[in-house]
């Protein structure tokens, strides 16, 4: 019989809500990672790896954040591809993916979760 391992997550208290602007990006370091959070309103925000899948640079919290239909979305700075805040998605390049966190706000402040 093979053992099997739980994977578990963490959840980690980043900053308050009304620390970030509604509609555009900001930088978070959490450990040794730099996550790029979005606020798009008082209860909708994102997080994602700050490092651009395409050139490995630190600058997706300076993305142009928008949206494709009903999918929020954040633009690289660099080579403006789109990707969907959610799920991590590229819309202009299928070989490209954004590492996405799930987040949630407990009493005013932002939690995101890493893998442990």
């Amino acid at each position: 019989m093979t053992p099997t391992m739980e994977l578990t997550a963490t959840w980690l208290t980043v900053c308050r809500v009304t620390d970030l602007e509604p509609g555009w990006g900001e930088v978070a370091l959490i450990g040794d990672r730099q996550v790029a959070l979005v606020r798009l309103d008082e209860e909708e925000v994102y997080a994602a790896d700050h490092h651009d899948p395409h050139t490995g640079a630190p600058v997706m919290a300076r993305g142009i954040v928008g949206s494709r239909g009903d999918r929020p979305t954040i633009a690289s700075p660099l080579h403006k591809e789109v990707y969907d805040l959610g799920t991590g998605e590229c819309f202009t390049d299928a070989t490209l993916a954004l590492r996405t966190h799930r987040t949630r706000i407990v009493g005013g402040m932002i939690e995101v979760e890493f893998d442990a």
